[in-house]
């Protein structure tokens, strides 16, 4: 079956929108990581970033995936939040430009953009999920998995890569100016989606009732659950990424050139993994794949702080981006096939707050560990709950442990 004829190139579309939203986020987050240390040159300032974008992506995540579920247009929600993400980027060029703001108060400016970048992110992925179903099949949720997650990649490889160079060489006002583009086309794409959506209920229950409804179905499966769970812990402890504007000054003495490879790394080996995951689709042991996967990313982990080498570092930062390229395809297989389509948006939204929100949660915990512990030492503690978080997962989540994905189908 070929996916991409499916709806007039609608599935095409909507990889379009996220490629062009990931390559503008992680622009402006190798920018602003850059741009935060070079005010500050505090790792707790680095950390503060995740946080100031986990709040408010908290506090609006469930209310974001009863809207997805119960409102008409998905498309509207996803096109919005790519225009919201286009006035930060702009009001952030401006920022770097001097046009606003000043020395003195840069820092703030920078924060209330992220925060409202917290709000704007509630509403990707429940959109983005529920337009997947729409779109296809069930049985090309596997293949179609393996293509979504090799494109996020790809602009988690070239997003960094761009951002770091445009920094190095232009300035931060062109890549927060580009990333502005970028965000300004995806809301494009989203929008010439053609695509009858369902309409909503009649009889929708009230919001908290429907939350609530959301959170039981989660709670009360072990294997999604677990799934999330798994993930969650890996990322809030596992996240090295947060630190390496850091570990580019202070262990290897480079400039934000070599941030932007760093930062890149992770998404070449997930990349890698993804394209031959869409050839190669695992499709039995889907839960041993997984908690292996996870430890593996964490075993990187750990070389990583190890080592002293920029090269050596990039190397394993790469096999940390191949086995959470294995997680991402197998955990978006699992939630695709286990969620019932009524409440895709709320589940969405709840594996936002466990996965999405992790990375920035994890990166307030690895500057405060820094802070604490020292940057080498956070990194390796972070490494190491790691994998007490896989083995603990085994133990108690046997159905998660032994599941084979034709139980979901």
């Amino acid at each position: 079956m070929n996916i991409f004829t499916l709806h007039n190139h609608a599935f095409l579309k909507l990889l379009i929108f996220r490629v062009l939203m990931v390559l503008a986020y992680q622009m402006m987050a190798v920018a602003v990581g850059w741009h935060i240390y070079e005010i500050t040159h505090d790792t707790l300032a680095l950390g503060l970033i995740g946080l100031a974008e986990a709040i408010p992506y908290f506090a609006c995540a469930l209310f974001a995936g009863h809207a997805v579920d119960h409102f008409y247009s998905r498309r509207f929600f996803g096109a919005v939040s790519a225009l919201t993400l286009a006035i930060n980027a702009f009001t952030l060029t401006l920022l770097a430009m001097g046009i606003i703001g000043s020395s003195e108060n840069a820092h703030l400016w920078i924060y209330g953009s992220i925060m409202l970048t917290g709000i704007e992110r509630a509403f990707i992925a429940p959109s983005y999920s529920t337009l997947f179903a729409l779109i296809l099949p069930r049985d090309a949720y596997n293949r179609a998995s393996g293509i979504s997650s090799s494109v996020f990649q790809a602009g988690l490889i070239v997003g960094p890569a761009i951002g770091g160079l445009l920094v190095g060489f232009a300035s931060k006002a062109a890549a927060y100016g580009l990333a502005t583009g970028f965000c300004l086309g995806a809301a494009v794409a989203m929008w010439s989606i053609k695509i009858k959506e369902p309409s909503p209920a009649a009889d929708s229950p009230p919001i908290f009732t429907s939350i609530g409804q959301g959170l039981r179905f989660v709670y009360s499966n072990q294997i999604v659950f677990s799934a999330l769970s798994l993930d969650m812990f890996a990322v809030l402890f596992g996240g090295a990424v947060a630190m390496l504007p850091a570990f580019i000054s202070e262990v290897y003495q480079m400039g934000p050139e070599g941030l932007g490879i760093l930062r890149a790394a992770p998404a070449v080996g997930a990349i890698m993994t993804g394209l031959w995951l869409t050839r190669h689709p695992i499709n039995y042991h889907a839960g041993r794949w997984l908690l292996g996967a996870v430890a593996g990313f964490g075993f990187s982990i750990i070389g990583f702080a190890l080592s002293n080498s920029y090269w050596v570092a990039a190397l394993l930062l790469l096999m940390s981006g191949v086995f959470d390229g294995i997680s991402v395809v197998m955990r978006t297989s699992i939630l695709q096939l286990a969620t019932p389509d009524a409440m895709r948006g709320r589940v969405s939204a709840i594996n936002g707050i466990f996965i999405g929100s992790s990375n920035e949660l994890g990166a307030f915990e690895s500057g405060l560990a820094a802070r604490l512990m020292g940057l080498v030492p956070s990194v390796l503690f972070g490494g190491a709950m790691t994998l007490a978080v896989v083995g603990v997962t085994a133990k108690f989540a046997p159905k998660l442990r032994k599941l084979e994905l034709h139980q979901l189908a």
